[in-house]
């Protein structure tokens, strides 16, 4: 087969052009780190990088549940401690008030501050975080502990709803709840709770003929069943804090596997750049030689 000098020139332009294609996936490997840059270039490995970057925005997520969750539970322990605290200055006074030596002038100073410690507990029943009362159930934005509001000027009674718990998904197939049920706390024995028996006490110190019965064990029994429900929270917590040091670490992890399906070697990228670079000089000075002179390079 005769070769023609066009055939030789399509040759050498073909070549550097595929020379030249090499190059800029050299130059753009190395400007944007990455070795593939559109899905075309590595399907298999477009593939696998879609999968680990869906697997890390579900980390993310997974983690900003957790968060979210901690930051609850932590609230939620803070008021239950408070709680706790106030419910141990009313045992406190409560004993001081049954102290035989004092007067109804004392019993009713007593019952007065009592009656603000309930107050206070009340507020400590509407926490909330984020405009979200932690003590309402699933029903967080109704404050539970409120008036009836079909009886006008009816006391502020506690008012939870008794929906499911609140849950958040911090993994795959793991929910944790993240709430505490408010009844269990404040209206435990589902007949008023702690507000009826602080209530029955001032009605007691007010009263000079009052019955006599002993409120201590009303009151240590509300206080244990704070301090069990503490308990149980702290447990959950625990196990949150864990979700959130696996995710950690499953997020370096994948973090680690995307890296190599993606990243390319910055110096053997370079190597590869400049073996490449001298292969297109070569290719330039032959096909120098190989194309042929015309006939006024002889007229000269």
């Amino acid at each position: 087969m005769r070769v023609t000098q066009n055939m030789l020139n399509q040759n050498l332009i073909f070549n550097l052009e595929r020379s030249n294609r090499t190059m800029e996936k050299y130059q753009e490997q190395v400007s944007t780190g990455k070795k593939v840059s559109r899905p075309s270039d590595d399907p298999s490995t477009a593939v696998r990088s879609m999968y680990y970057r869906s697997t890390m925005n579900e980390i993310d997520q997974f983690k900003r549940n957790a968060d979210e969750g901690l930051s609850w539970m932590t609230t939620t322990d803070e008021a239950l401690g408070e709680a706790t605290s106030v419910l141990q200055r009313v045992r406190e006074l409560t004993v001081q008030g049954l102290n035989g030596t004092n007067d109804q002038s004392a019993r009713i100073a007593i019952a007065e501050e009592i009656d603000q410690l309930k107050a206070h507990l009340g507020e400590i029943a509407n926490s909330s975080i984020g405009g979200k009362y932690i003590f309402a159930g699933t029903d967080v934005k109704t404050a539970p502990y409120r008036e009836d509001a079909a009886v006008p000027n009816s006391p502020k009674e506690f008012r939870s709803n008794n929906k499911e718990m609140v849950e958040l998904q911090v993994g795959q197939n793991n929910s944790v709840q993240i709430n505490v049920l408010g009844k269990n706390v404040f209206n435990n024995d589902g007949n008023g709770g702690i507000f009826k028996v602080l209530s029955d006490i001032v009605s007691d110190f007010k009263n000079p003929n009052a019955s006599g019965e002993d409120p201590l064990a009303k009151l240590d029994s509300q206080i244990d069943n704070i301090l069990g429900q503490r308990s149980e929270l702290g447990a959950r917590m625990n196990r949150m804090e864990l979700s959130i040091s696996r995710l950690e670490g499953l997020e370096v992890s994948t973090l680690s596997l995307l890296s190599k399906e993606e990243d390319v070697d910055i110096s053997r990228v370079i190597i590869d750049l400049k073996a490449q670079e001298n292969v297109q000089r070569a290719a330039l000075s032959v096909g120098a030689k190989i194309i042929q002179p015309s006939l006024v390079d002889f007229l000269r």
